[in-house]
């Protein structure tokens, strides 16, 4: 361990540190060691595993508050910066976990490739550090109009929170030898409502993919648009994958890969670049 014997933890999110769920998992972190929050100060969803030009900008940082976390920090910039910046040292520790999320709305399926959540983890296991990325369901966003403020406050961040402690628990007591990135889904559900756990491949269909991305010119702004956004039909979800489970109410389980070169011989290049090759 770094800083003596008690494990460090780092605990960031997408989502800014002002979020519910950040709070609430950064505090169900504590019984694993000494918990430090590194997050953005601000909504940095969908920037996937971003730094930014670090060559050219230099973010804000400043200390934050959370109950029941002794040290906080709100950095100008997506998570995974954050996670950069602390494993340079730059809060005074060294991480030998993190945490990401609890973010509101599952990351399974094509989201992991964009998510600032899973970004955070990403950002982890590059630095030689086990990553672990938490979402949690978002079953009644639209109903009756309501505000997507409204959706959040409601949600059951304490079920994502519990289960997440469990899979973290049985990772710490078996460490793998090479840091990967353990990919948590849970259901918007009471704990004893949620329908167990399953390992999950991930999903390649979107649980309700985009139709159409449209652009409405913008009143008084000549060359300026509104964009609006048109979804088609849900799509069934394969059994096995993570968007299957998570809509059976399952919490689901992946352990994501590091992106690595294919070999020369695998099937999936084209023989026309393998005789560039040759």
């Amino acid at each position: 361990m770094s800083n003596g014997n008690e494990r460090q933890i780092l605990v960031t999110n997408d989502d800014g540190v002002d979020a519910i769920g950040l709070h609430v998992l950064a505090r169900a972190m504590r019984r694993f060691g000494k918990v430090t929050v590194v997050a953005p100060d601000g909504e940095y969803s969908g920037s996937g595993a971003s730094i930014g030009p670090i060559w050219d900008d230099t973010p804000d940082v400043h200390t934050a508050t959370i109950e029941g976390i002794d040290d906080t920090w709100a950095v100008s910039g997506p998570p995974a910066l954050c996670v950069l910046y602390a494993r340079l040292g730059t809060f005074g520790f060294d991480p030998d976990l993190v945490v990401s999320g609890i973010n509101p709305g599952a990351n399974v399926g094509r989201s992991v490739y964009h998510s600032g959540t899973i970004g955070g983890a990403i950002s982890a296991r590059i630095g030689g550090i086990p990553g672990v990325a938490v979402s949690q369901s978002v079953s009644d966003f639209g109903v009756e109009g309501q505000a997507w403020g409204d959706v959040v406050a409601q949600m059951r961040f304490d079920t994502a929170a519990a289960i997440a402690a469990e899979a973290i628990d049985a990772m710490l007591a078996n460490p793998s030898a090479e840091p990967g990135i353990l990919n948590i889904n849970v259901p918007d559900l009471p704990l004893d409502e949620v329908d167990g756990w399953q390992w999950c491949e991930v999903g390649t269909e979107p649980v309700r993919a985009l139709a159409q991305v449209n652009l409405t010119p913008k009143p008084g702004h000549t060359g300026s648009f509104n964009v609006s956004l048109d979804y088609g039909e849900p799509h069934q979800q394969a059994v096995g994958t993570d968007t299957g489970a998570i809509m059976e109410n399952k919490a689901t389980l992946s352990w994501l890969s590091a992106i690595t070169a294919l070999d020369q011989e695998s099937p999936e290049i084209d023989r026309r670049l393998k005789s560039l090759l040759d």
